[in-house]
């Protein structure tokens, strides 16, 4: 992995608010996590050709943004007691992942979105076809990232986190999630259809990346049981407040167009259950997500305060 860090196309992000347990400083270790995956962001895209290719993948993959999935996989994978770098491509692996998502998201055939992370779409920068195929080759090296480039980790281990990778990426996840998001726009969803959309599109990738980072480390059965929990509980708040800021905040804010799930005539925690009721329930899910490490509390740190701090972002 490359030490440098590129930061040409970053986006500023603001500081987190002050989160702590006990002398655990968050603040911390969010800015130095950032920092590593940035880094090996960076080092992970070798000379692709044609240029081109390159180019519109480093666009969207070098954006900036919270890297929020690839920090939950690193303190997972410290949680269950893993240490150096051997979660690092991993992570970068669901960080990849997770653009692909996000530039195929943006298409005018899926959500039709013009701006993401303060900036013009890939699709608006590269055309249509060489978006779609940007986010196919970030896609397949997420796979490279963990098959060939994780040494220092077991074979065994690295089968189970492409089965994670694959369940989150494929219909089981994401794809499934998208395909009823927008078999849904414009009907009336209940809460159980909106809740299956985002434990698949949404709450697939989170689970992925925290029982990921946990296989790499070779967690025992019961932390990551609690590891779902956890993972779950993540999952479904992260989209109510994504569901409640659409509504509340402002596209600079959001470096994304704000309200677009209005005009999309989607169905979203706020519509179904009221903005106060949707943050009780973010906050609800939190709660639960955190009493699942209670029994690693004093190492659990990191996930704990990244819990918290789902539900207390403005973007």
């Amino acid at each position: 992995m490359a030490a440098a860090v590129s930061t040409s196309q970053d986006t500023a992000e603001p500081a987190p608010p002050a989160l702590a347990l006990g002398a655990f400083d968050f603040v911390a270790y969010l800015d130095a996590a950032r920092l590593r995956v940035e880094a090996a962001l960076d080092g992970s895209l070798g000379p692709e050709r044609p240029q081109s290719l390159r180019k519109a993948m480093r666009y969207s993959l070098l954006a900036g943004g919270k890297r929020l999935r690839p920090i939950l996989c690193l303190a997972a994978f410290e949680l269950a007691g893993g240490e150096g770098d051997l979660a690092l491509p991993t992570a970068v692996a669901l960080e990849m992942i997770h653009t692909m998502s996000l530039i195929h998201d943006d298409l005018p055939a899926m959500d039709n979105d013009d701006l993401r992370r303060g900036r013009p779409t890939n699709h608006k920068m590269f055309g249509e076809a060489n978006a779609i195929l940007a986010g196919d080759a970030l896609l397949t090296r997420a796979f490279e990232m963990v098959a060939l480039r994780s040494p220092g980790v077991s074979a065994e281990r690295l089968l189970q986190v492409v089965g994670e990778l694959s369940l989150a990426s494929g219909a089981p996840g994401l794809v499934g999630g998208q395909v009823v998001d927008l078999e849904s726009e414009g009907k009336s969803v209940d809460l159980e259809t909106l809740e299956y959309i985002h434990l698949h599109k949404t709450g697939a990738l989170l689970r992925a990346c925290v029982i990921s980072g946990a296989l790499v480390a070779g967690a025992d059965a019961t932390l990551q049981a609690a590891l779902h929990t956890y993972a779950r509980g993540i999952g479904l708040a992260f989209q109510i407040i994504d569901d409640i800021l659409d509504v509340t905040a402002s596209s600079d804010v959001l470096g994304k167009t704000a309200g677009k799930d209005l005009t999309a005539d989607k169905t979203t925690y706020p519509k179904l259950l009221g903005l106060e009721e949707s943050r009780r329930r973010a906050d609800g899910l939190v709660a639960e997500a955190k009493a699942a490490l209670e029994p690693w509390r004093d190492r659990a740190a990191p996930l704990l305060a990244l819990a918290d701090y789902i539900t207390s972002r403005d973007r």
